[in-house]
């Protein structure tokens, strides 16, 4: 059971780390795929900066890969060159606009401060590390923490009954340990 709760743990950082990666790049008009391109050429060297290198990487297709390129192209993100000794091979780099780009949708406060979070403290296993990383994401992400209602500050028992403070209705003995929306973490 303890591998089934890091896996959600783990899971559930992913997903709000996607979800706010989606908002900040599309503010940007771009896809997640576009900004992992540039991530990708930014740290490749010059036998795996080309299209099939990031075919191989990513595990996509050549067209999902070729439609990236052409947006990133198209925006003046990255250059082509021809290969000097075989013109076959086209090299893809990041131009000047590419880097600050990269260097502006990496630059996140927000998961700075969940990692500062987790590494200022020692915790006694990796789920309660996780447990404070995924709440520092979620309150700086102002995202809600979907827990279980019985870890919920709202979660009370009147007259051997469950009660959810917030909506005062009843939560079903069955239900105590399943996700909610209403979920309220204590600070």
């Amino acid at each position: 059971m303890q591998n089934l709760s890091t896996f959600k743990l783990i899971e559930r950082i992913s997903t709000l780390i996607r979800a706010e990666e989606r908002k900040k790049y599309a503010a940007l008009g771009l896809q997640p795929i576009h900004v992992q391109v540039l991530d990708y050429l930014s740290s490749c060297n010059s036998y795996s900066n080309t299209a099939v290198g990031m075919t191989e990487y990513f595990g996509l297709t050549k067209g999902t890969v070729s439609q990236s390129l052409q947006v990133l192209e198209r925006k003046g993100y990255i250059e082509k060159q021809i290969d000097e000794e075989d013109a076959r091979v086209t090299h893809l780099t990041l131009s000047k606009n590419g880097e600050l780009l990269l260097e502006k949708a990496n630059n996140d406060d927000v998961f700075d401060q969940a990692q500062q979070a987790v590494l200022s403290k020692q915790y006694a296993n990796l789920d309660e590390a996780l447990r404070m990383t995924l709440f520092t994401l979620q309150k700086g992400c102002d995202a809600k923490s979907f827990g279980s209602c019985d870890s919920c500050i709202n979660f009370d028992v009147e007259d051997n009954h469950y009660l959810c403070s917030a909506t005062r209705l009843p939560v079903y003995q069955i239900e105590t340990h399943k996700i909610c929306r209403e979920h309220r973490l204590a600070a």
